[in-house]
């Protein structure tokens, strides 16, 4: 097996700048409640964990479509059957995995990065396998930089440890992947740690994005599955739902999740096997209990968002593992845990008069004949134990740093709150940057001088106490603010602006007046706010979305006003805009944006509201391809 450190240039966006704005409302990702003719171990999941918000995590929103010759650091892992490419930059994304001696592809791997907003934090692009932490969603770290490094196991191959310290859970999570000589598979060890003194819900799901050719069939060992609908999930036979087989993923009509049914003692595995039986096999030891193949489907909408996140790479599915069984469930992970387990990935080479026969068991048992060749339990086994053995070990070599939260949780944790052991993943005092200073200075007794990024917890809250002054206050209350101590929050923002005008003051207040149904003092409070920062763009976008909700259009002219000009976020005010003139009844002003074209780059996944507004102005007339990006073609 060889390692190497390259450089690869990919056509893309700049990220841009994170949201200066706390994310103390709700989730992008809305849970669902489960309930009805479901396994109560699934609907008591469904009930655990899910976050009131995603503070401390700021949204990345500051993308657009304008892409240009970027270099990404990439790590490369090969052998003489496979070739492995990393992306430590970018979530540690295994983006690559090529199959040299058939000659594929078993990834999604498109020549262009798009982030588009399906992300916890907004920013996402598709394609590789992904790893997601926390909660349900694409992973707050997902298009963020993970520590890297190379460590040297005890039989003397190189293994790639990726690793950070995920804020919303508060546990450290590792990925270790290594590739044997003339291994047929890539096996990647990951660990979580609680280093806490009571239990978290945890949550993870590692998502493989595969070509989805006319002839690609996903097969799994099982014979039901738990499918999304518009209401939450119910039990379908996936071979013959509504009389479709849809386990081809070219057969479904609009976008889906299935969930599979798996029985505990079955091996877990999944399998995509195109035309020639060629395909992505993602197997693993038991802990990761669940597999799931999610479509976009083949209508409009689905057609609409493949073009949307691969510009230039074709279309694809997801087959997924996880921690529960279903993604709407999280799991207790008691104090002090450490959870590990072992996953692999190659080419099953199924044979695709069997695999793609009518006969479904038939082609379960010769999958699960072929996965047991690529890598029977036993070997998995070892290669978890190996995995143990070696979790800890110091890095070798350095190859990337991750952000410096992690840092800067080690001081906070070593004056008075548990840690782990950071021998194999160490947190570098130096990884600390201009956005944990301020945090660190306060904690080694400097003082406070306010800053652009937040923190959670008591003992911030009594650090912050202690400091006074009105960045300590205004601080205090987005702490307040995020924990659901909503009277507290507002005195406290209240108190900061008798000292200071402040924009995130301003728009606490705003929101916290939203909360409680008062629009009239939530608009007022974010004209004041936008009054304190008439650049802050991510600012007037979010009050003038609350403007045009509100009912209130002229407010929302007048705040746009302010915010056009030169800006990655351009597309997503002129369609506040012409939302804005339809509101206000100058359907022919919004009609004039409307067809002089409106591209929003970050339009969440199943926002149609470019449709939805096409409908309200055209009466009668078809919505044009390029605005239909419903989930559901009905709508």
């Amino acid at each position: 097996m060889t390692v190497r450190l390259e450089s690869r240039v990919f056509s893309m966006p700049a990220l841009g700048d994170e949201d200066p704005l706390p994310m103390v409302g709700a989730p992008l990702e809305n849970p669902y409640q489960i309930g009805g003719a479901i396994p109560q171990e699934i609907i008591d999941g469904s009930h655990y964990g899910n976050p009131v918000n995603l503070y401390p995590y700021q949204e990345q929103n500051g993308y657009g479509r304008s892409r240009s010759e970027r270099p990404l650091r990439t790590v490369v892992l090969e052998n003489e059957r496979l070739r492995a490419v990393f992306l430590p930059e970018l979530g540690g994304r295994l983006w690559e995995l090529f199959d040299k001696v058939r000659g594929k592809h078993l990834l999604h791997s498109p020549p262009t990065i798009q982030f588009a907003n399906l992300a916890l934090r907004n920013a996402w692009f598709a394609g590789g396998i992904e790893w997601n932490i926390g909660t349900r969603g694409h992973s707050p770290t997902t298009c963020s930089p993970l520590h890297a490094a190379l460590v040297r196991a005890p039989e003397g191959f190189d293994v790639l440890r990726m690793w950070e310290f995920d804020r919303l859970r508060e546990v450290v999570f590792q990925i270790d992947a290594w590739l044997p000589d003339q291994s047929a598979v890539l096996f990647a060890a990951i660990r979580i740690r609680n280093p806490n003194e009571f239990s978290v819900p945890m949550y993870w799901w590692t998502n493989a994005a595969v070509p989805q050719a006319a002839r690609s069939r996903v097969v799994v060992p099982a014979d039901s599955a738990f499918a999304s609908n518009e209401s939450g999930i119910s039990r379908v036979v996936p071979t013959e739902d509504g009389g479709t087989d849809c386990t081809w993923p070219t057969n479904n009509s609009h976008a889906r999740d299935f969930f599979f049914d798996i029985s505990p003692e079955q091996r877990r595995w999944i399998v995509n096997a195109d035309g020639d039986g060629d395909g992505l096999a993602m197997v693993s030891t038991p802990q990761l209990r669940g597999r799931k193949l999610f479509v976009w489907g083949e209508g409009r909408g689905g057609s609409r968002w493949q073009d949307w996140l691969s510009p230039d790479g074709g279309r694809y599915a997801e087959i997924q593992a996880g921690l529960a069984q279903t993604q709407f469930q999280h799991l207790h992970m008691p104090a002090s845990a450490e959870w590990s387990w072992v996953e692999a990935y190659g080419n099953a080479g199924l044979d695709t008069d069997i695999a793609h026969g009518t006969d479904w068991d038939a082609a379960v048992r010769h999958s699960e004949e072929r996965v047991g060749a690529l890598i029977d339990g036993p070997a998995l086994e070892s290669a978890h134990s190996a995995a143990r053995s070696f979790a800890d070990l110091p890095p070798d070599r350095a190859i990337a740093a991750g952000t410096g939260w992690g840092a800067l949780e080690a001081v906070r944790r070593r004056r008075n709150l548990p840690w782990i052991d950071e021998t194999g993943t160490p947190f570098p005092r130096d990884t600390i940057g201009a956005d944990q200073q301020p945090w660190l200075d306060l904690l080694e007794g400097s003082g406070f001088a306010g800053a652009a990024t937040f923190v959670r917890g008591d003992d911030w809250d009594a650090l912050l106490t202690d400091a006074e002054g009105p960045h300590a206050l205004l601080h205090r209350a987005v702490l307040k603010h995020a924990s659901g101590a909503l009277g507290e929050a507002r005195e406290l923002y209240s108190n900061s602006l008798e000292s200071s005008p402040s924009a995130i003051a301003y728009r606490g207040l705003a929101v916290l007046s939203l909360t409680e149904g008062n629009g009239e003092d939530g608009l007022h409070n974010y004209r004041l706010a936008c009054a304190v920062e008439p650049d802050n763009v991510f600012l007037l976008i979010e009050a003038a979305t609350v403007a045009i909700r509100e009912g209130a259009a002229g407010s929302a002219l007048a705040l746009i006003e302010g915010a056009e000009g030169g800006t990655a976020r351009q597309g997503r005010i002129r369609l506040l805009k012409a939302q804005a003139l339809a509101l206000s009844g100058d359907t022919v002003g919004a009609a004039d944006i409307l067809r002089s074209g409106v591209e929003v780059a970050d339009l969440r996944e199943g926002e149609n509201a470019l449709a939805v507004l096409w409908r309200q102005v055209f009466a009668g007339e078809a919505v044009p391809d390029e605005y239909q990006f419903s989930m559901n073609d009905e709508e």
